[in-house]
């Protein structure tokens, strides 16, 4: 027995060292040099970059202030991005509830950007997405639109964009500069627009400092403008409008009640001047939009980060007058005023 126990552990120990001497030998690869992992990422394909953009325009109504950056904006995007952009317009004919439409839409159809003309516009859109960049243009004060408290310049987030504001303390100062005789101010525009509401608190406020009696007039929306309006000038010997949209969509049935009665109108921009006002301290809305443009093409290309991108104003507001309209009011117009063309 114990022999035969000795002659199979012999023969186990043979195929232990058998099976050993027929393992492959391990192999050391040299370290790849310096020299040759740097080629190795010259060689290797570059991370793919995006080859087309969409973006979605949300303009609140048709008139040539907004128009005009809608069109800005769109010429910045076709000229420094070509073809590889796409571009989806929605207008919301002033119907509020319709800009919350057309946003949602651009998110579900996953834009790569919103450019949102006009306060509503804007607010539809921050409420439709917090993911999707947008941008803001034709609006005046981002705080009150976004009702940020101690607004320091920058929303954050996906929000950025252009100011339409102006000067007010010196769209104010046109007022006795032009009627150094007036004696009540009228302040007519739309309840519903946060920033009108901004406008016409910040010029009332100028206006008083100057010593002259202001008087505040609301429409709620387009219907009752012309009742509104005939009210104001019975009790204003001049009156402001600030950047209204809703304003800025009935020039005509101002002026079919301010020419008449003969109460001059102290525009906030210039489409609202050329429509019913006299004069107005104006900015370029269409330079305005290709700023907001020049913004979208940082942000698609991703050179800028929209979080950190401050809002941008105009620069360089210039004084300009209605020529038809001094004429059939009989005023006379400082020569450091420009006319504005037709």
């Amino acid at each position: 027995m114990k022999k035969t126990l000795a002659i199979l552990m012999a023969a186990l120990m043979l195929l232990g060292l058998t099976a050993c001497s027929s393992a492959p030998e391990a192999t050391t690869e040299p370290a790849a040099t310096a020299e040759q992992t740097e080629q190795t990422e010259q060689t290797a394909a570059p991370a793919e970059e995006k080859q087309s953009y969409t973006v979605g325009i949300c303009q609140l109504v048709q008139h040539p202030a907004l128009d005009a950056a809608t069109q800005g904006f769109k010429d910045v995007l076709t000229e420094q991005l070509g073809d590889s952009v796409t571009i989806e317009e929605g207008n919301a004919s002033n119907d509020i509830p319709t800009c919350a439409t057309i946003v949602n839409g651009f998110v579900s159809s996953e834009v790569d950007l919103i450019m949102a003309n006009a306060t509503p516009a804007l607010q539809a859109a921050v409420a439709a997405t917090n993911t999707i960049p947008i941008l803001g243009t034709s609006v005046t004060e981002y705080g009150v639109a976004l009702n940020i408290s101690d607004f320091s310049g920058t929303v954050g987030g996906n929000v950025s964009g252009t100011s339409d504001l102006a000067p007010l303390d010196q769209q104010a100062a046109m007022v006795k500069e032009l009627f150094p005789d007036a004696k009540t101010v009228g302040i007519l525009y739309c309840s519903g627009e946060a920033n009108s509401v901004y406008q016409a608190n910040v010029v009332k406020e100028c206006l008083e400092a100057d010593g002259l009696t202001v008087n505040i007039f609301t429409f709620a929306d387009s219907n009752d403008v012309s009742t509104v309006t005939t009210s104001a000038v019975a009790e204003s010997d001049v009156l402001y409008i600030p950047t209204d949209n809703t304003a800025a969509s009935c020039t005509e049935a101002i002026a079919a009640v301010t020419v008449p009665a003969g109460v001059p109108v102290i525009a906030g921009e210039e489409g609202i001047c050329k429509g019913c006002g006299l004069a107005t301290l104006s900015i370029n809305y269409y330079d305005l939009g290709r700023t907001t443009g020049e913004m979208a093409v940082k942000i698609l290309k991703g050179e800028a980060d929209i979080s950190e991108m401050p809002v941008e104003y105009f620069q360089g507001p210039v004084k300009k007058f209605n020529k038809d309209m001094a004429e059939k009011l009989n005023v006379t117009i400082p020569d450091e005023y420009v006319a504005i063309e037709d």
